[in-house]
């Protein structure tokens, strides 16, 4: 039995040594600028990224897709290298919050974003990215940065033609009036919301809170909500002004029994909550001014305190759709156009590359 468990350990050791030297197999190597290395292991990485997205496995034929879009994005970024493009970290890091909270429904720090991970589903925020796209922070970041920097240049190159692209008032109209339905106010509130996380004690974050509370009872005016703003955006806890929909689902978003909310609809503008506690936080919440619902023409503001209309909301985001379809053309054209064997040397073809690339 002790022979047959050591043999046992030792395949098992020799396996996991072929898949690691696989990983570091080198499939192609990209040259116009510097000389840069694609790997199996960089492949497996943005597949899993994929497949999470899509929640299904690639075949092997969109897996050499995947190699054949690493390479051209490298020739791309080289080239934008070349062109002096670069994208500042501070603006990678905003791009990453933005896109964390909108996931998260609620302006966050990575700091507030780790902490309510770790209180709500005991994980950092490393892992529980690794969970949903196979990358830490650092790495998704790196990741967001490539794909900014090749958007910019990409635009570059395509700038005169980008310009020239609008929603026509005809497309504009049709968009409204295909989707009148949609463009409607339920019963609507403004609300000034602060939480602080439980996090490693409670009665501090209670503490806290109340200190906040008594704060704002003293002075509840727009400055001293700035003012507790910026404190959030330098301690532990979120604050901020939302305008929250009478549904159960902007009830769940900010963590609260949609009856409460439904309560805070019949209160007085002005409204100040006492301190409340939940499994995971303490708050308190400010009620402002309340709208009714109603269906909205194509020339209302689309949204309260805005001074967007319906039509200009429509214009906007068929452009930015018609600039992104035209973008994405535009990037294969550009990406294709740099794809030649003087800047590409593939190292892995054929059954070689088959058999790589089956895992």
């Amino acid at each position: 039995m002790k022979k047959f468990v050591l043999s046992l350990v030792l395949v098992l050791g020799i396996t996991a040594a072929v898949f690691a030297q696989n990983d570091l197999q080198v499939l192609a190597v990209v040259k116009y600028g510097s000389s840069e290395s694609i790997t199996v292991k960089q492949v497996k990485t943005r597949c899993t990224l994929y497949e999470k997205q899509r929640n299904t496995k690639l075949t092997l034929e969109e897996k050499k897709m995947v190699l054949k879009a690493l390479i051209e994005e490298k020739l791309v970024l080289q080239a934008a290298a070349k062109e002096g493009i670069a994208i500042p970290e501070s603006t990678v890091d905003q791009y990453f919050l933005a896109n964390m909270s909108q996931a998260a429904g609620g302006p966050v720090t990575e700091k507030q974003l780790n902490e309510l991970l770790k209180t709500q589903q005991g994980k950092s925020l490393d892992q529980a990215l690794q969970e949903q796209v196979g990358m830490n922070v650092t790495e998704y970041k790196l990741y967001l940065k490539n794909q900014l920097i090749a958007q910019q240049y990409i635009i570059k190159q395509k700038q005169s033609e980008l310009q020239g692209i609008t929603a026509t008032d005809e497309e504009i109209r049709a968009a409204y009036e295909g989707n009148k339905s949609s463009f409607v106010w339920n019963d609507m509130l403004e609300v000034f919301l602060v939480i602080v996380p439980k996090g490693s004690s409670a009665d501090s974050a209670k503490n806290k809170c109340n200190d906040l509370l008594k704060k704002y009872k003293a002075k509840p005016n727009s400055d001293t909500e700035k003012q507790i703003v910026e404190q959030a955006k330098k301690e532990n806890f979120q604050a901020g002004s939302l305008t929250l929909p009478k549904s159960e689902a902007a009830a769940e978003t900010i963590g609260m029994p949609f009856k409460n909310l439904c309560f805070l609809f019949d209160q007085g503008d002005g409204y100040i909550s006492d301190l409340s506690e939940t499994a995971n936080d303490f708050r308190f919440i400010r009620v402002g001014k309340k709208y009714g619902a109603k269906m909205l023409s194509i020339s209302d503001i689309v949204s309260p305190g805005s001074n967007v209309t319906v039509y200009e909301y429509i214009k906007a985001n068929l452009t930015n759709q018609k600039q992104m379809q035209y973008l994405a053309k535009a990037a294969d054209e550009v990406a294709s156009g740099l794809n030649k064997p003087e800047y590409v040397e593939q190292k892995k073809t054929g059954d070689a590359l088959d058999k790589l690339l089956n895992w």
